[in-house]
């Protein structure tokens, strides 16, 4: 016969499933998609998600042909696997039991790890692969630090609505700081929360969120480093798909495999621009005067290349339909051995940015059975990320065995639609 869950225990785990859902302060602020676990399973936990298409007008006159210009358009995707598989296991005695405040707490410190295992899951990888990257030579104080990452992305065509920006606490509060002496006198609801609560809220454009962990960047550790740009490394040319032995297989196109002329010291994070590489509208394809940003995301062994992201996608030379869409750059002077310009030259904490649609999570789902000697609870909450309660009663030791987990993938699905703000770059 399987254990049941009592009154005051489900009333727990109604508690903790709403704690849970409030702590989740990311996963609100990211797409979701629920998947079909079944396929989920028959598929190794992995779905290709597609990127957003971006099409390319001609001019065209009414009366006029417009044969032979129809274009083929190019579907490109990234793969997204259910990846995180979090529990957090606990025991109580029956001695434990006759204090049922230690059951709640219990409960309350383990949704709390899991809510934050999600919400670094998400904040590693935008700060790991978002490639916006604004470096800033002091430290966090205004208003104009944060507009720099409203310009990145309004250059680049990033939608102009949804966007979120999450920093260090240090760089948090140095906002708050200008914002709390703006008006230079009270009165103003801005500058007062600011100073009474340290709040921050809407500023450029992003909401803000104070994270109290924050990923690391190490200052760059390459020395003088070119890159040749006067060949096939500023044209990749973006595929759906690609065809091997077993047949077509779908293709990762957010990274690219570039040589350089040394890449001791070099370490995945590192950010850089090349000269004479420009970022340009990706909607329009106008240069935007900036020199395009990069980020390092593996360094292969005993070699002069680096895995770097996104690729460098120029369209100089005889491009293809699909190089026409998704040019990301413009080539305004080539060179054998273009420099490599470091941009993390200090070390910082990362402060990530972000528009909705770049980042995503995917839900998963455990089939517990409830019907082999173990009570088991499930709840669901808004963004569809499941919990599962377990408990199991060992009668020789008179223990209890409680654990709660949960299964979620996350993944960038456009590095170009988000970016790290770095300060005290000197």
């Amino acid at each position: 016969m399987s254990n049941s869950f009592s009154k005051e225990e489900r009333v727990a785990f109604e508690d903790i499933l709403e704690g849970f859902q409030d702590l989740l302060v990311l996963s609100r602020n990211v797409s979701v998609y629920n998947t079909d676990q079944t396929m989920m399973e028959r598929a190794n936990n992995t779905i290709w998600r597609p990127m957003p298409y971006i099409a390319q007008s001609i001019n065209s006159t009414p009366g006029t042909s417009i044969s032979g210009t129809y274009q083929n358009m190019t579907q490109l995707s990234v793969p997204s696997t259910l990846g995180f598989s979090k529990t957090v296991p606990w025991t109580m005695t029956t001695l434990d039991l006759r204090d049922a405040l230690q059951e709640g707490r219990l409960g309350d410190s383990a949704k709390q790890k899991l809510a934050s295992d999600i919400n670094v899951a998400i904040m590693n990888t935008a700060a790991a692969q978002g490639t916006l990257v604004v470096p800033v030579s002091t430290a966090a104080g205004d208003y104009d630090d944060v507009a720099l990452c409203d310009s990145i992305m309004n250059e680049q065509g990033v939608p102009d609505y949804d966007r979120f920006l999450g920093l260090a606490s240090r760089d948090y509060n140095g906002l708050a700081g200008n914002l709390s002496q703006a008006s230079r006198s009270f009165g103003n609801q801005k500058s007062d929360k600011a100073y009474e609560r340290n709040f921050v809220g809407m500023v450029a454009g992003f909401d803000t969120y104070k994270f109290d962990y924050a990923n690391r960047i190490a200052a760059a550790g390459g020395g003088t480093t070119t890159i040749a740009t006067n060949g096939s490394q500023v044209d990749y040319v973006p595929q759906a798909t690609s065809t091997s032995v077993g047949g077509q297989i779908n293709v990762d196109n957010r990274y690219q495999t570039v040589t350089v002329s040394n890449s001791v010291g070099v370490v995945a994070g590192d950010c850089f621009t090349i000269d004479g590489i420009q970022a340009v509208h990706h909607i329009t394809k106008q240069s935007t005067g900036q020199l395009k940003t990069f980020r390092v995301i593996s360094v292969p062994a005993g070699g002069t290349t680096l895995v770097i992201s996104p690729p460098i996608i120029g369209a100089t030379s005889s491009p293809t339909d699909a190089e026409l869409q998704y040019k990301n750059v413009e080539v305004v002077s080539e060179s054998a051995t273009a420099n490599i310009n470091w941009l993390n030259v200090a070390a910082s904490n990362i402060n990530v940015f972000w528009q909705r649609d770049a980042l995503e999570i995917l839900p998963g789902r455990y089939a517990v059975p409830s019907d082999a000697g173990t009570a088991v609870m499930r709840a669901t909450t808004d963004q569809g990320i499941e919990l599962v309660m377990q408990k199991f009663y060992d009668i020789d030791s008179m223990t209890i065995k409680y654990r709660l987990d949960t299964l979620f993938g996350v993944v960038n699905k456009q590095p170009e639609m988000s970016g790290i703000l770095l300060f005290n770059q000197a």
